[in-house]
């Protein structure tokens, strides 16, 4: 029988909003797999989606470029410490120059990158990350980027304050149109552009879940594949940029893929970087470390 710690208890309580109790005993029930657990979860309770997302907490800015002639543009997440850097002037504009010099030399990873010389600088973009780190007194990362270049399309790009950025290709309409779905993008935190993007196994995980929930709702065998179908065109809705409603529609229905064939226009990609998504900061228990320090000092 696999140990259930209270870490393992509390991730699922983050990944499923679910009490403390309920957690522990799907954990025990499936021997401590998190995945099986979240998902007897999910079939007991109704909840509707992992909330792994709220638990992003590292530090840092995401910043865009896109250069003049609109054909070529980034977007990059610039790590930090502490939310007190983040918003430092010289970190900004570091993430922001980052993002031109990605722009104009089209580096493979970050290791090219480093070597490459700042856009606007007098050296490199790590001899430039040195600089700074030595200056705000805290580790600077460059965590990643994405590059595009349409010859066809162009380019739009919006920043919901420092934290989420998104760099779109799209043919078609005009700018107005494209920051609008850039803004939507950012929102709503689509996971592809249709259904061809979608992880497999996501849609399976959903369709395996509608089948054992209608199952234990005592619906008919007979009906289960029907539902289940249902249910997963329901989801590609949800997490598809073409299926859904668009954020400003004014009748509170029309999707983006009504919009943009109202404007003749087509999206080719997108990215999306949210400031730490995936990340897990060290939280600190300064009262257990006080208490520590006093304990080993009193033996002393």
């Amino acid at each position: 029988m696999a140990e259930i710690t209270a870490g393992m208890v509390k991730e699922l309580r983050e990944l499923t909003g679910l009490g403390m109790m309920e957690c522990k005993k799907a954990l025990v029930e499936s021997n401590g797999d998190m995945k099986a657990a979240e998902e007897q979860l999910r079939i007991k309770s109704g909840a509707k989606a992992s909330k792994a997302a709220s638990r992003v907490t590292a530090e840092g800015v995401v910043s865009a470029f896109i250069a003049a002639d609109g054909k070529s543009g980034a977007v990059v997440e610039v790590n930090c410490e502490t939310d007190f850097v983040a918003k430092n002037d010289d970190f900004v504009a570091f993430a922001k120059s980052v993002a031109e010099t990605v722009t104009k030399h089209n580096p493979s990873d970050i290791d090219s990158l480093s070597g490459l010389p700042m856009a606007g600088g007098s050296g490199s973009v790590e001899e430039t990350r040195k600089a700074l780190v030595m200056k705000l007194g805290e580790n600077i990362t460059i965590r990643r980027f994405e590059r595009y270049a349409t010859t066809t399309g162009k380019l739009s790009s919006y920043l919901h304050g420092s934290k989420i950025g998104v760099l779109l290709d799209y043919t078609g309409g005009d700018e107005a149109l494209g920051r609008d779905i850039s803004m939507h993008i950012a929102a709503s935190k689509p996971k592809s552009i249709d259904a061809s993007g979608v992880n497999p196994a996501d849609i399976e995980t959903e369709r395996r879940i509608a089948i054992e929930k209608a199952r234990e709702g005592g619906k008919p065998e007979a009906m289960l594949e029907k539902i289940a179908e249902g249910t997963v065109q329901k989801f590609l809705k949800e997490v598809t940029l073409l299926g859904q409603v668009f954020v400003k529609a004014e009748d509170g229905k029309q999707t983006i893929e009504q919009l943009l064939k109202s404007k003749g226009a087509s999206v080719t990609a997108f990215q999306m970087f949210i400031v730490g998504e995936g990340i897990e900061k060290k939280v600190e228990d300064y009262a257990a470390e006080v208490a520590a320090t006093i304990a080993a000092a009193s033996k002393g």
